[in-house]
C-alpha cells in the first residue's frame, strides 16, 4: 500500500510529518510513504526511510493563497504533486496539513469524484464523553447543501464509521434546533423525509447540545452549520482547560492540588483532542483524501496516515460507490 503525503503541508512541516511517516512505517510492515516536498529539509529529519521515498519540490501552497486558484496555477506544489500520484495511480490516497480549501480544490479537480456524488464532504471524528466519539458531516466542503446531499453525507459516514471505525450498525442523527419531526428549515424538514424513508438506521433529529453525549454516531448537517459547531466545540474545550490552568494556578493551595490532579487532566485533555481520531476525511472522492490538522504533531500525522490506510484496506471507496450505484437503481 502506498500513500502520498504533502511534507510541507501545516504548522510544523516538514518535521512532525517525516517524524509521523516514520512512526507509521515502523508500525504498518505494508505500507510504503512518498513524501512530497523540499528533500533537503525532509531529510533533515528523515533518520529512517526505509519504505520512505522523497518525491522533491520547491513549491508549496500557503495558507494565505486562495485554495482554486493556487491549486490551478501551482501545478507543482507539494499538495498538488500528491493527489497527482492519486490520480495517476502510484499511490492509494493522500494526506496534507496544509490549506483546507486547496486540498479540497486538489481532491475534485485532481482525483476527481466518485461518479454519483454531487458534493464530497469534510468529515472529522469528534470526541464524545464516553470515549466513542462521533462523526459530523459537513464541516465546510459545501456551505450550501439540498437534501439529497446530506442524505449521500449520511451513506457516506455510516459506510466509514462501519468500516474503519467497527461500529455495527451506526446511529444517523441530522442536526437540527430541536428534536421533534417538523422542527428547522426547509432544508431540514426535507431531509428528515430522506433519511427516514432510506435503509440508515436513523434515529431523528438531534440537537448540538447533546453531541458530546454520543446521540448518534453520524451526524449530518450542512458545510457551513458543521464548520460552526466544529470550531464552537474546539474552541470551548481550549478555553475551558485555559480557565482551569489559570484557576490551578492562582495560589498555593490550588497548584498543590493541580500537582496532584495532572495526570487525570492531561488524559481529560487527550481524550477532547479530536486528532487523535485522525484527520478530516474529503468523502466521495475517487480515493481517500485526508485533511490533518494544520497544528499537527507527529502523533497526529500518525493518526491520520492509520486513518487513510485503513480506509484503504477496508475498500471504503468502492463501498460508498456500490451503495450509491444502489440509491440511483
Amino acid at each position: 500500500m502506498k500513500l502520498a503525503i504533502d511534507a510541507m503541508g501545516g504548522d510544523n512541516a516538514p518535521k512532525e510529518i517525516v517524524l509521523g511517516a516514520m512512526k507509521a512505517v515502523a508500525t504498518y510492515k505494508d505500507l510504503h510513504i512518498i513524501l512530497v516536498g523540499n528533500e533537503t529539509q525532509i531529510k533533515e529529519h528523515l533518520a529512517n526511510d526505509e519504505r520512505i521515498s522523497v518525491m522533491h519540490t520547491d513549491e508549496v501552497i500557503l495558507g494565505t493563497d486562495e485554495p482554486v486558484r493556487a491549486v490551478r496555477r501551482k501545478k507543482k506544489a507539494s499538495m498538488v504533486l500528491a493527489a497527482q500520484l492519486v490520480a495517476d495511480g502510484e499511490a492509494d490516497g493522500c494526506i496534507s496539513a496544509g490549506n483546507t480549501g486547496a486540498l479540497m480544490a486538489a481532491g475534485l479537480f485532481v482525483v476527481g469524484r466518485i461518479e454519483g456524488i454531487d458534493r464530497p464532504a469534510l468529515s472529522p471524528t469528534l470526541p464524545t464523553i464516553g470515549g466513542e466519539g462521533f462523526l459530523l458531516l459537513d464541516v465546510g466542503a459545501n456551505v450550501d447543501a439540498k437534501p439529497e446531499h446530506l442524505l449521500q453525507n449520511a451513506i457516506m459516514g455510516s459506510i466509514y464509521c462501519e468500516k474503519v471505525r467497527g461500529v455495527a450498525n451506526p446511529r444517523v442523527g441530522l442536526l437540527n434546533i430541536g428534536t421533534e419531526e417538523k422542527k428547522g428549515n426547509e432544508l431540514a424538514k426535507h431531509t428528515f423525509t430522506l433519511l427516514q424513508d432510506s435503509n440508515l438506521n436513523f434515529v431523528g433529529n438531534v440537537e448540538a447540545r447533546d453531541l458530546l453525549d454520543g446521540v448518534a454516531d453520524v451526524v449530518v448537517t450542512d458545510g457551513f452549520t458543521g464548520n460552526m459547531v466544529l470550531k464552537t466545540i474546539e474552541g470551548t474545550a481550549m478555553s475551558v482547560f485555559k480557565m482551569l490552568k489559570t484557576a490551578l494556578s492562582s495560589n498555593l493551595k490550588t497548584k498543590l492540588a493541580a500537582a496532584v490532579i495532572m495526570p487525570d487532566l492531561k488524559g481529560l485533555k487527550a481524550k477532547m483532542d479530536y486528532s487523535e481520531y485522525g484527520g478530516a476525511g474529503l468523502f466521495g472522492l475517487k480515493a481517500p483524501v485526508i485533511k490533518a490538522h494544520g497544528s499537527s504533531d507527529a502523533n497526529s500525522v500518525f493518526s491520520a496516515i492509520r486513518q487513510a490506510r485503513e480506509m484503504v484496506e477496508k475498500e471504503v471507496t468502492n463501498t460508498i460507490r456500490e451503495a450509491v450505484e444502489k440509491t440511483q437503481d
